[in-house]
């Protein structure tokens, strides 16, 4: 086995660079194939040119960096769309719900009760019972406003 490490040294580089690939596809994270694609990069040049171990090591760590950066700056400027943007911000999701009062709400506190949960909440004066609309969460507190129908 040390033999094929010191004799073909791209064998190993392009195999790790396989296998990382193919632990994407089963552990997707969309990280690996950056490293796989830096050790396909230290195996295909350690095919034309004879590294020794130190100088692979540095340029599959170069290379590391260097597909990590640029595959960082190509998803930063190809954004996938997605159907449904608000999918993982729970409080955002909640923005334009009608509430219902639990606890009286002032420009302090308050609770509102919002689908089978009881959140903290704060606004203008409203009484147990009253429904008011949520227009924005801060850390965590329901940001209320009323109801156009309970506005005297």
């Amino acid at each position: 086995m040390t033999d094929l490490i010191t004799t073909n040294p791209a064998y190993v580089w392009l195999t790790l660079a396989a296998l990382l690939a193919l632990a994407e596809i089963f552990v997707p994270g969309v990280f690996l194939i950056w490293v796989a694609a830096a050790a396909a990069v230290t195996g295909i040049a350690s095919t034309f040119i004879e590294l020794t171990l130190a100088g692979q090591l540095t340029l599959f760590g170069l290379s590391t960096i260097a597909s990590v950066l640029l595959g960082r700056r190509w998803y930063l400027t190809n954004v996938v769309k997605s159907e449904d943007p608000l999918l993982n911000d729970r409080a955002a999701r909640m923005i334009g719900t009608t509430v219902t009062v639990v606890k009286p709400v002032n420009a302090t506190s308050g609770r509102v009760k919002v689908a089978d949960g009881i959140w903290s909440a704060r606004g203008p004066d409203l009484k147990k019972g009253e429904t008011a609309r949520i227009v924005d969460v801060a850390d965590g507190v329901l940001i209320l406003e009323e109801m156009p129908e309970q506005i005297t």
